[in-house]
Parts: C-alpha cells; sequence; structure tokens
C-alpha cells in the first residue's frame, strides 16, 4: 500500500492505493466517529464489493446501513439525492454516523453532497471504485449533482476524511468504463506533466489490459497531481481549474446528449481534442501536438469528436459553464504538452471555427466516435 496526504491543515486527509483494501476495514475505522457507518452504492457496485466492505466493517463492530440506489448519469438528481436524505433519516443517522461512498464518480458526487448537507454536515469516506473516480473525482471535496441545464451545477466543496483506491477493483470494470477512467488520467498529464504523457504513450496498452504494476503507477500519479492542486486552490479560483481541461467542451456534450448517453470520460476525451484544437487556432501549441494527443486518446479506446450536436447548442451549453466570469466563457487551452493556462479573451470566430471543424469531423469519421 502506498499514502499520500492532501494537505488542507487541519482538515487534511490521507489517500490510501493498493490492491485488497477493501477487505481491510482497520484503514477506514480511524476515520470513524462512532463505530456507526452507512455505505451509499449502487446496483451494479452493490452486487460487487458491498458485501465485502459491510462484511469487514461488521468484524471491526460497525454498525452498518446500506443505502443502494440506481447506477447512472441520469441518476446524480434531486429525487435520488432525496432516497439518500430518506434512508438516513428512517436509520436514526447523527451527526457522528460516516457516510461512506461506495462507487464511481456520480456516486461519490451524490454521497458527497448528501453527507455535506445532512444535519448540516455529517463524516464522509470515499472508497472509488473506478478508474476516474480514483484518480479524479474522489479527490478534492467537490460534491452535487445534475441539472437539466447544466453539469455539476448544484453542490458543495465538501472534503473526506479519507480515500481508499483499492485498485485491485478495477479488473473488474466494463473496457468502456476503464478507457473512460483513461480520459481523466490523459488529462492530469496533458495540463501538468510532459514526462507522465510520454509514460502513458509507452504504457497505455498496458493500462488497458489491467497490468497491476502499471494501474498502480497511474493511480499515484494522478492522485500526487491531484492532491497537490487541491492543496494549493482547495476552492478553484485559480490553478486548481486547469484540472478541466476538456471539460467546457464536455460538459456541454454531456448535456446536449442527455447525461448518460456519453460516459463522462468520453465527453472530456472529444472535449479535450477540441480545447486542443482551439489552442492550436490561438496560436499555443503545433499541429504536431494536436496530433499526439489525438494519437493517444484513440490508443485508449476514446472518442475523439463530438456526437451529432449542433455547434450553436453546444455554445448555448457551454454559456452556463461554472468558469465562466461576468457572462465572459473562459478556457483551459495547452500551452504545451503538460502545460496549461486558464484563457478568457478568446475571440469568438476561432472558437466558431472549432465547434465548426470538430461538427464535420464527427460527420465524415464515424470513426472518431467509437468507444
Amino acid at each position: 500500500m502506498q499514502t499520500l496526504r492532501v494537505e488542507l491543515g487541519e482538515r487534511a486527509y490521507p489517500i490510501h492505493i493498493g490492491e485488497r483494501l477493501l477487505s481491510d476495514a482497520g484503514l477506514v475505522t480511524p476515520h470513524l466517529d462512532l463505530p456507526r457507518a452507512a455505505i451509499v452504492t449502487n446496483t451494479t457496485v452493490a452486487a460487487l464489493y458491498l458485501q465485502q466492505l459491510g462484511e469487514a466493517l461488521r468484524e471491526l463492530k460497525v454498525e452498518v446501513i446500506s443505502i443502494i440506489v440506481e447506477d447512472g448519469e441520469r441518476y446524480k438528481d434531486w429525487a435520488t439525492l432525496n432516497r439518500i436524505y430518506d434512508a438516513l433519516l428512517e436509520g436514526r443517522c447523527d451527526r457522528r454516523t460516516t457516510l461512506i461512498a461506495l462507487g464511481g464518480g456520480v456516486i461519490g458526487d451524490l454521497a458527497g453532497f448528501a453527507a455535506a448537507t445532512y444535519m448540516r454536515g455529517i463524516p464522509f469516506v470515499q472508497v472509488p471504485t473506478t478508474l476516474l473516480a480514483q484518480v479524479d473525482s474522489s479527490i478534492g471535496g467537490k460534491t452535487g449533482i445534475n441539472h437539466p441545464l447544466g453539469k455539476n451545477m448544484i453542490g458543495a466543496f465538501y472534503q473526506p476524511r479519507l480515500v481508499l483506491a483499492d485498485t485491485a477493483v478495477l479488473e473488474s470494470l466494463p473496457p468502456r468504463e476503464l478507457s473512460a477512467g483513461l480520459a481523466e488520467v490523459i488529462k492530469h498529464g496533458l495540463v501538468r506533466d510532459e514526462g507522465f504523457v510520454a509514460w502513458l504513450e509507452q504504457n497505455v496498452e498496458k493500462l488497458l489490459a489491467c497490468e497491476p504494476q502499471a494501474l498502480a503507477h497511474a493511480v499515484r500519479r494522478c492522485c500526487e497531481i491531484k492532491a497537490a492542486v487541491v492543496a494549493e486552490d482547495e476552492r478553484e479560483t485559480g490553478v486548481r481549474a486547469l484540472l478541466n481541461f476538456g471539460h467546457t467542451f464536455g460538459h456541454a456534450i454531456e448535456s446536449g446528449l442527455g447525461y448518460g448517453k456519453w460516459l463522462h470520460g468520453e465527453a472530456v476525451a472529444a472535449g479535450m481534442v477540441m480545447a486542443a484544437d482551439l489552442s492550436r487556432r490561438m496560436g499555443y501549441i503545433a499541429q504536431a501536438d494536436v496530433d499526439r494527443v489525438v494519437a493517444l486518446l484513440a490508443r485508449a479506446r476514446l472518442p475523439t469528436a463530438p456526437p451529432d450536436v449542433a455547434p450553436a447548442r453546444l455554445m448555448e451549453l457551454m454559456a452556463l459553464d461554472k468558469k465562466a466570469e461576468a457572462g465572459q466563457l473562459r478556457f483551459i487551452l495547452l500551452d504545451s504538452i503538460g502545460a496549461a493556462s486558464i484563457r478568457a479573451e478568446v475571440p469568438a470566430d476561432l472558437l466558431q471555427r472549432a465547434l465548426e471543424s470538430s461538427a464535420a469531423l464527427s460527420r465524415v469519421s464515424p470513426k472518431a466516435q467509437t468507444f
């Protein structure tokens, strides 16, 4: 097992990374106020890992309540959130009951928002079971639900007490889910570490094959990057926004298609290509850099062009992006492979050309949308 820390003063917490950690409840119990926990998970993950985690906790005399919700991005909404509140109230959970999120990014966001708001805040632990959640969404305290007009528009910053990343569970991921997680892995390298991008170019097939050492390295490096950024900018007022590379376009794709049609990582992959293309049009990177981004994403079995959503509709949805200030969109663009910056002054004509070029590619090259 390897352990990192997210340094946030009194709210600092560890990230444990390793194989077969789900059965080691002794890693969790030091972070409980009382020997009582509510595990929030979904129907898919419950069948795989709920019994394992629940029994491990019960062996250490922890009382466990299980809350199982439907699986999928479209259930990251008020109705599902209320189901979690209902179960917590019916179980007479108080402010010292720890809520444990067992699942991917949707479960982590939902359970985290529930923990942030139930009785004005209860202890929270993340046990991510997807690659995307282990390298990104479980770290940093972003929680929330979707709104029909925009993704993650309702939520709170609320840090967990622990992130427990069992890399062995990644072997059970469907290939499409694994690839979706690789989009966020690649993103970390593109915005912060060119050397990691080079490593990914050499090892992406090992990651697709769930080679344990390769997975452990990728998860650890992404967690190192994310932990450092969160410690520097917890509430995304500056450098943390760089980790949203590809997300302005990606969130618009998800909203435009309808939540759940594409996985989050798939939309982000197409969004990163669009952001790289816009970076080239702005004169920051060369076409060879764009080609490098496209090639790596394609090898990771990710889409490199958006779906059939009209450029005008994407513009409309991007206007709701949380990074917008005073009505002006801000984009995360590449200065080079491994370095990114926030740009507000993007000429409308260049943005329009980037959107139209991506739309044309999706029409003439269906393979670019294959995953």
